[in-house]
């Protein structure tokens, strides 16, 4: 297993739709290592999620997993999902908005509108097929690693550009008053 290098915008690939896997591509050894390098390689960057695409891997893997993360205590907790493939719908028309990062986009934050409740289909790594609801900060997790492999950035979700701001003044100004509205928001919600 292997840390690989995280690409960051402006890289051509962060803008390419993922291709689909084959299951036979799937059960491959060269892309089951894959898998493990990208979970090595999320776990390395203390992310809650990461997309093939985001280590150079133009493909629709993406590994998404929350314990205990310093970045996000505020998050739920996510077992660990590879998905491969995923089909992503919202459930309903309620929505939410968080403040995000990206791996891909060191250094910057912003708010973006989610939709509170999606529907995810995808196989795991083993290409066992799953379709799940997802709700609240997990459901923006999934639609974030899956906005990845449609080649789409936090970035262009961004309505308001005067939410942008760096890591260090989200902690100095806005981090108390997110966590406060966040924590109700999964509280009410559960996830």
């Amino acid at each position: 297993m292997t840390v690989r290098p995280i690409v960051t915008v402006g890289h051509p690939v962060l803008r390419e739709r993922a291709r689909d896997l084959t299951l036979d591509e799937l059960a491959s050894p060269e892309v089951q290592s894959f898998i493990d390098d990208l979970v090595d390689t999320m776990r390395h960057a203390n992310g809650a999620g990461l997309a093939a695409n985001q280590v150079g891997e133009p493909i629709r893997i993406a590994a998404i997993e929350v314990n205990d993360n310093p970045r996000y205590p505020y998050k739920p907790r996510i077992p660990l999902t590879i998905v491969v493939n995923p089909v992503i719908e919202p459930v309903d028309d309620e929505l939410v908005e968080i403040n995000e990062g990206c791996l891909s986009v060191p250094n910057l934050r912003g708010n973006v509108h989610r939709s509170v409740t999606v529907r995810v289909r995808y196989l795991d790594r083993h290409g066992v097929a799953h379709e799940e609801v997802k709700r609240g900060l997990t459901a923006g997790t999934f639609q974030h690693e899956c906005d990845h492999l449609d080649g789409v950035l936090f970035l262009d979700r961004v309505t308001d550009p005067t939410t942008f701001t760096t890591w260090e003044q989200f902690e100095r100004f806005h981090r108390a008053a997110f966590v406060e509205r966040i924590t109700a928001f999964v509280e009410r919600v559960g996830s």
